[in-house]
């Protein structure tokens, strides 16, 4: 009802238009002219029809030239957009134009494919990361349910009721682990943590950080080998940084064999710092390397158990929020070098 009360309004427009440019026309000729009366009596009847002629005509054209030009094109793109509501990201509106001389509702066209790109993006990699904790979670439930089962009965001596409760108490661990990491990447993809930049000594911030891996490194035999520029001074933010030095170097020591050796490097250059973290692990393959920043991604599965996949991921994203990089270099049997430059920030040395 209300399109047809549109529709009726418009003709009046046109109409009313049409009607003053004749009507003014009319007194034109007829102050340049001489007819009589009758003439212009018997000839306003026809004039008037004619106004409604011409705008009907007038208004059938223009709603031929809306519905090609305007309610087409709009047609087209409600119905790509009601496929990407209803889920398909992969949907998308064709061009009217051409992607290179674009108009108006092929900006718009552009616009929403981009979207629904980007949509189909985020939705898989939803479903990998719901599919990848379902994974990690049912893992250490059954060993626990398992271990459960087992502590029920009444034949197990002490020694191994201890070892099945120690197995269930690091299962438990794991699972914590995993909740929280999941929680910290969840709060650093959605931006609720926020960078709180203060200056700080960054070399005493790496050789606490290093200590903190002490018995695991000894556990191992290890050798720990350090380059570190002293009192190095910067302005980051100190607890998002301990979660990038504390990962790599959990997976420094986590990879490298047992008598092997760590190297970390701390240096200044110019506008920069550059920290260096080598281990002599298994190394990872280049199409490897092209992931490893991913969320649970594992290159090595033989180390699968140690870790749940969230530690890069982690560390990427922290690199990200404070404007620096990471790159890794390895090979395999090589073991495998991170490299973090910190761009921002002040940076200085203390006295």
């Amino acid at each position: 009802m209300k399109l047809i009360v549109h529709k009726i309004i418009k003709l009046m427009i046109m109409f009313t238009l049409i009607a003053f440019v004749v009507t003014c026309n009319f007194v034109l000729f007829l102050n340049f002219g001489h007819m009589d009366p009758d003439e212009i009596r018997n000839a306003a009847p026809v004039t008037f029809q004619n106004v409604i002629f011409m705008a009907i005509l007038f208004f059938v054209l223009d709603e031929i030239r809306r519905k090609w030009t305007v309610e087409r094109h709009i047609k087209r793109i409600q119905e790509g957009l009601q496929k990407i509501i209803n889920g398909d990201f992969s949907a998308r509106i064709p061009y009217f134009v051409g992607e290179n001389s674009l108009n108006e509702f092929d900006i718009i066209s552009k616009g929403i494919n981009e979207m629904a790109q980007e949509l189909a993006g985020v939705e898989t990699l939803r479903t990998d990361f719901v599919s990848n904790v379902s994974h990690e979670l049912k893992t250490p439930l059954s060993v626990m349910q398992n271990l459960g089962t087992m502590l029920q009965s009444r034949e197990l001596s002490e020694e191994q009721r201890l070892e099945y409760a120690k197995s269930i108490t690091e299962q438990t661990r794991k699972l914590s682990a995993l909740i929280t990491n999941i929680l910290k990447l969840n709060r650093l993809e959605n931006q609720q943590i926020y960078s709180d930049r203060k200056e700080y000594n960054l070399t005493e911030q790496i050789c606490e950080c290093l200590l903190a891996f002490e018995n695991a490194w000894e556990q191992k035999g290890l050798e720990i080998e350090t380059d570190l520029e002293e009192d190095i001074l910067i302005t980051e933010d100190a607890e998002l940084l301990s979660l990038v030095w504390n990962n790599l170097f959990s997976n420094a020591v986590k990879f490298t064999e047992a008598g092997g050796t760590v190297f970390v490097q701390v240096k200044k250059e110019q506008d920069e710092v550059r920290v260096l973290v080598k281990d002599e692990g298994c190394g990872i393959s280049p199409e490897i390397g092209s992931h490893i920043f991913e969320k649970f991604y594992q290159g090595d599965t033989s180390h699968a158990t140690q870790g749940n996949g969230l530690g890069l991921a982690l560390v990427k994203r922290v690199i990200d929020i404070v404007g620096g990089d990471i790159s890794v270099q390895s090979a395999l049997g090589k073991g495998s070098t991170f490299t973090v430059t910190i761009k921002n920030g002040k940076i200085g040395s203390g006295l």
